[in-house]
């Protein structure tokens, strides 16, 4: 296994398996909230010269995934700032209510619960993952339901209506295969609602320039997507881009609703 201090190292393209990939920038990760001594602080990031994704060289072991997961930054807990974040989340929701009103509502990486406690108020059945223990206690605390599992041991097929993942797919070592699990929880012709960082924007381009573009030191990232190039990767995996917009929820970033044919 090839590896580096806290990574296991990629040796292809994590999206479409080429194996000409090439250094794309360097990055710092030693000032995140997060950072572990596990982990190097150089973030080595690479480009696929083929489909042209830009990814970390490589994912957290085991050992280094538990040791930044035994601590949570404070907005990410249960309850943090709700009625602030109520209002971010209703605008989220809105994006979906188009495509769908009612049924139950999966959110991966649900963080502080604040999209799930805003979904059940406008009428959806809420369900939550974290892999985060204690803010899986935390969620059922309040009554909704929670689990703390690896999405692709959680075998609800076809029951879910909407499934967002708000700032999570860049997280994830291997996108493809956490889309197929998530087509196969909802039911047909449910939405999947997305956000993350735009590493397409001109804004991107400037603050990177500008040595001001946080994500090239964003800890828990592993991905940065382009508009184009997540489109294609939803569409790849059976999924139809239906909306683009600007979160609000951190900068620089996009939400995008597809349909699941």
């Amino acid at each position: 296994m090839n590896t580096a201090l806290g990574r296991i190292l990629y040796d292809s393209c994590p999206l479409c398996e080429a194996k000409d990939i090439a250094n794309a920038a360097l990055g710092d990760c030693a000032k995140h909230p997060l950072y572990n001594a596990v982990i190097s602080p150089a973030m080595q990031w690479k480009q696929c010269n083929a489909c042209q994704h830009i990814f970390t060289e490589g994912y957290f072991t085991d050992a280094s995934a538990a040791a930044i997961f035994s601590k949570t930054n404070e907005h990410q807990k249960v309850g943090h700032d709700l009625e602030r974040n109520r209002i971010i989340s209703s605008k989220m929701i809105e994006k979906v209510l188009p495509y769908a009103s009612s049924g139950k509502w999966l959110d991966i990486g649900f963080g502080n619960g604040a999209l799930l406690v805003t979904a059940q108020e406008y009428g959806f059945t809420p369900v939550g993952i974290d892999l985060r223990a204690d803010n899986v206690a935390a969620l059922k605390q309040i009554g909704i339901e929670g689990h703390c599992i690896d999405l692709l041991k959680f075998d609800r097929p076809k029951q879910f209506k909407v499934i967002s993942m708000a700032d999570v797919l860049e997280h994830v070592p291997y996108p493809p295969a956490f889309l197929k699990a998530v087509h196969g929880l909802l039911e047909e012709g449910g939405v999947v609602f997305l956000s993350m960082p735009s590493a397409g924007a001109l804004l991107w381009q400037l603050m990177t320039l500008a040595n001001a573009n946080p994500y090239w030191g964003e800890l828990e990232h592993f991905h940065n997507f382009s508009r184009e190039r997540l489109y294609a990767l939803l569409e790849e995996h059976g999924f139809e881009p239906l909306r683009y917009g600007i979160s609000e929820r951190y900068r620089i970033c996009m939400e995008i609703v597809a349909r699941k044919r």
